[in-house]
């Protein structure tokens, strides 16, 4: 191979850091898609605080040939020093609100008022207060630097959006912010994605950097960073991930293209495991696709039969693709696989975008297998560690590993990034951001963002500058995650076929039930005897993750802005009786934090949108509510206990186990107040 760089590049190509409350060492994120679990107890300090997610970048030299030769450290081979630049920003104060994406046709049908800015009654030079952008810092990978992003500001008001170092090796590490979310007026918390006057720390920007190598710089084919919400499940991956999204982009694109052969352990094994790995997070695929369960894909003796390319498993192969969503055959209905809500989700469906689909280049795999064109083994060798990768692979590793933890399930808005990440327009090749030029200024698009202007050539869709990704979400980041559950339906729509736990938004980042460590200790320990009811039942049982937040809706969600660290982390733990009878890993819940380790386990259970309370929230949001009218809360109220009592008789679901209340997000199309 031709050992002469004539070309440099970072990666990951993005990469994915997250906020955390505790002062003490990061852990870095994921680097290899084939990864082993952190150890218990990884995620949190000994005080109980978050530890905050680092994400670290390299440099990587090519050839002519476009071959990668090794990577780059000063002190090696030449390399006298990379310096390392980034440029994290914030802008969702003054950015557009979201309700549903504005590249789907429901995105068309929203009314002016829907597509207007957050905080709108912020104007002219004063819109500049409500973007936090402390500008790039510089840091030079031939010694231990650290630079913080400390100097922004929201409405004169500093928040530290987190920091970049560089330890002896070289590599760039880039550390989110803590956490913190206000309110610059201390307004009170109104809704999911749009709470104007609010703000929060988390960010993104453009990664740099330039290489001394032979005595010349290079400057290498840049990188971004995402600083995102924590990953409370941080060994789930959902059923269709940021990766597997961007791989469709691509190939539909042109610029990648599909797997030359489609191999069971390599592309379809993964898609199944993850319909499985959501049995720690969600009861309802527990209940169908976990240990034991009716269509459990792990078990060796279905595993077997699903890895088997012959006529004789074909019908098992082809009923469980068809078992898998097309809209043009399923149209709203909630039954067809995956189980997850889509980017149209609304608490009264009116398009079948209310769930999602395979991507096309996922469903064109399974539709492979199930037709039996496919082999059973792998193509690629599991890497656990990517620096025990050949120096080959270890690019496309560190590219994956970052974006297959990340959701995809639905951009409503989402968790890290959302719907404008799907266009090829935003990339200068594959998962490579394309990068507005410093200083360049972007279009002021006015009071209002048209569809046309959102995907017109000088529009959002293309060049981005610090900030530009994450502005899209919901403000703040708590508000959506504490809404992020399963199971909504309206008073009309209960009955004998509701279900509280499916279908459901992104349980592999915001878990919705989870397995106690009190039941996981008690899965673990042998029985005294023959009977093993006890232990079977301790692990059937699961426990509602958002079961410590009290109150109305807002009031639930105001309680997340302070009390997001204190939720569990589900976390990997080995079964260690080992007689075979529970999986030999289970994921469990880390102990919460007190009060919120003494709540009911079944709180929150049942998730239940009021429409009724839609205009009294929302006239009341908006300062529209008239004088004279009655008390607004007292009207949200009143529709709410209706709501409940009627729930409580309609599924025999106790009081306290109902969450109720009037979510906008779920009602994308309601009528200004």
């Amino acid at each position: 191979m031709d050992g002469q760089i004539v070309r440099v590049k970072i990666h990951p190509a993005i990469g994915v850091a997250r906020v955390g409350n505790s002062v003490e060492a990061p852990f870095i994120g994921p680097e290899s898609p084939d990864r082993e679990p952190a150890d218990p107890g990884s995620y949190k300090d000994g005080s109980g605080a978050l530890r905050r997610q680092a994400a670290r970048f390299r440099v990587y030299g090519y050839n002519a040939a476009g071959e990668v030769v090794r990577e780059l450290r000063p002190g090696e081979a030449g390399v006298t020093e990379i310096q390392w630049t980034v440029h994290l920003a914030n802008k969702k104060p003054a950015w557009y609100q979201f309700h549903v994406p504005l590249d789907i046709p429901e995105g068309v049908a929203l009314t002016p008022d829907k597509r207007g800015l957050r905080n709108a009654g912020v104007v002219g030079a004063d819109r500049k207060k409500l973007v936090n952008d402390p500008g790039s810092r510089t840091v030079r990978g031939s010694a231990t630097e650290t630079q913080k992003f400390d100097s922004g500001k929201v409405m004169g008001t500093a928040v530290y959006l987190g920091e970049i170092s560089t330890q002896s090796d070289g590599r760039l590490m880039v550390l989110g912010g803590r956490g913190k979310s206000a309110s610059y007026s201390n307004k009170p918390i109104a809704g999911v994605a749009n709470n104007d006057t609010w703000y929060d720390d988390v960010s993104d920007g453009p990664v740099t950097a330039t290489v001394r190598i032979g005595g010349a710089d290079m400057t290498a084919a840049p990188a971004w960073v995402v600083v995102a919400p924590p990953h409370y499940a941080p060994g789930v991956k959902s059923v269709r991930t940021l990766y597997d999204l961007l791989v469709d982009v691509f190939v539909t694109a042109g610029s990648l293209p599909r797997p030359p052969q489609v191999s069971y352990a390599d592309h379809i094994e993964p898609i199944l495991r993850r319909f499985c790995d959501l049995q720690w997070v969600n009861h309802g695929f527990a209940t169908q696709f976990g240990w034991n369960g009716p269509n459990f894909f792990l078990s060796p003796a279905m595993s077997r039969r699903l890895a088997d390319p012959s006529a004789r498993n074909r019908e098992l192969r082809r009923q469980t693709y068809v078992a898998l969503r097309d809209y043009r055959r399923d149209g709203k209905s909630p039954l067809p696989w995956p189980w997850l809500y889509g980017d149209a989700m609304a608490s009264d469906p009116t398009s079948v975008r209310q769930h999602i689909m395979l991507s096309p280049t996922q469903d064109w795999m399974m539709q492979r297998w199930a037709d039996g064109a496919f082999q059973a083994g792998p193509l690629r060798q599991p890497r656990p560690v990517v620096d025990d990768a050949p120096v080959a692979e270890q690019p496309g590793l560190l590219d994956r590993a970052a974006l297959e933890s990340c959701a995809a399930d639905a951009f409503h808005p989402g968790i890290e990034v959302t719907w404008p990440i799907r266009h090829a327009s935003m990339f200068t090749e594959p998962f490579r951001i394309l990068h507005r030029a410093p200083g360049t200024p972007e279009p002021d698009f006015g009071p209002t963002l048209t569809v046309q202007e959102a995907t017109a050539a000088n529009g959002p869709l293309f060049a981005q500058g610090p900030g530009d990704l994450t502005r899209w979400m919901a403000a703040p980041w708590q508000t959506d995650a504490a809404s992020c559950r399963s199971g909504y339906e309206v008073a009309k729509g209960l009955g004998p076929r509701y279900s509280p736990y499916v279908p459901t938004f992104w349980p592999a980042q915001v878990p919705n039930h989870v397995l106690k460590l009190d039941d996981f200790e008690k899965v673990d320990t042998p029985p005294a005897g023959s009977d093993d009811s006890a232990r079977e039942e301790a692990f059937e049982r699961r426990a509602t993750w958002l079961r410590g937040l009290q109150g109305s809706m807002d009031q639930q969600r105001t309680q997340m802005i302070t009390d997001w660290p204190k939720l569990g982390v589900v976390e990997v733990r080995d079964y260690t009786v080992g007689d075979g009878k529970f999986p030999d890993r289970i994921q469990v819940e880390s102990r919460p934090a007190a009060p919120l380790d003494r709540a009911l386990d079944t709180a929150n259970l049942v998730n239940l949108q009021v429409p009724e309370a839609g205009p009294a929230v929302l006239a009341a949001a908006a300062g529209t509510w008239p004088a004279d009218a009655p008390d607004p809360e007292t009207v949200k109220a009143e529709y709410v206990a209706r709501a409940v009592s009627a729930a409580v008789e309609a599924t025999g679901y106790r009081e306290e186990e109902i969450a109720a209340g009037y979510l906008e997000r779920l009602d994308p199309f309601h009528e200004a107040p």
